[in-house]
């Protein structure tokens, strides 16, 4: 019954409106910092695109670590909770686009190559909709060698904080806090580098700035799911 009741139009648009005035109460009601933001505001000055790749776990509050009036169009997944992140952030000029680089991956990433070529900024999580948490998968390494445009990894964390027991620790952060919001530095993959290494440098990337956010705002860091099949990766990424 709660699933069908979840599923009403009303209760959707309630349950998203509720989300993004939470969003929108955490930032108003905390002290935030942005350190490394100089090679990402260098592309928008520039009107270059860059793909923007952060953990899923770090979802709630990442509208704030984009420039307002800069397009972004955010890779979403088809299940039900990409719907819900999609009316979420739509209040806050983050457009999205509906697909997944693993399942049907190929349309996905046409699209996505796209609107890279185009000029459009897109984002990704490289370990979502399902992880295995904080392991990067294939697809954002596709996507950067084919529209030869540079990976640009982010984080945050926050002082007030309570991770949820989900798949991928999501951070849920609470009202006044003290947060960071860190970026790191411009990762390029060309057609001739190893797919693996490549992804090993965006893995180690984002748990770095990951693990740094979460130590400078007082949280014991989460660690990354162990990988079951090494060397290479299962799914072609998402």
């Amino acid at each position: 019954m709660l699933k069908r009741f979840s599923r009403l139009s009303w209760v959707r648009w309630t349950l998203c409106w509720l989300g993004g005035f939470y969003i929108r109460l955490v930032h108003a009601t905390s002290r935030w910092t942005v350190e490394g933001a100089g090679p990402a505001s260098a592309f928008w000055d520039r009107r270059e695109p860059f793909i923007l790749a952060f953990w899923h776990s770090r979802l709630l509050m990442m509208p704030y670590i984009w420039r307002r009036g800069v397009t972004i169009k955010m890779l979403v997944s088809n299940h039900p909770d990409g719907e819900f992140i999609m009316r979420t952030v739509v209040p806050f000029g983050i457009e999205t686009v509906r697909g997944s680089t693993s399942k049907g991956g190929v349309q996905a990433l046409r699209l996505l190559l796209g609107l890279l070529k185009a000029g459009t900024c897109v984002g990704l999580t490289p370990d979502g909709p399902r992880g295995p948490r904080m392991r990067a998968a294939e697809g954002i390494v596709a996507l950067a060698k084919l529209s030869g445009v540079p990976v640009i990894p982010a984080a945050y964390s926050i002082s007030s904080a309570l991770f949820l027991k989900s798949w991928d620790r999501f951070l849920i952060a609470r009202p006044f806090g003290r947060g960071l919001f860190l970026w790191g530095a411009p990762i390029r993959v060309t057609r001739d580098d190893d797919t693996d290494a490549a992804l090993s440098r965006i893995e180690q990337a984002l748990n770095a700035l990951t693990y740094e956010a979460d130590r400078r705002c007082g949280l014991t860091p989460i660690e990354p799911a162990e990988l079951v099949h090494a060397p290479g990766r299962n799914g072609a990424g998402r």
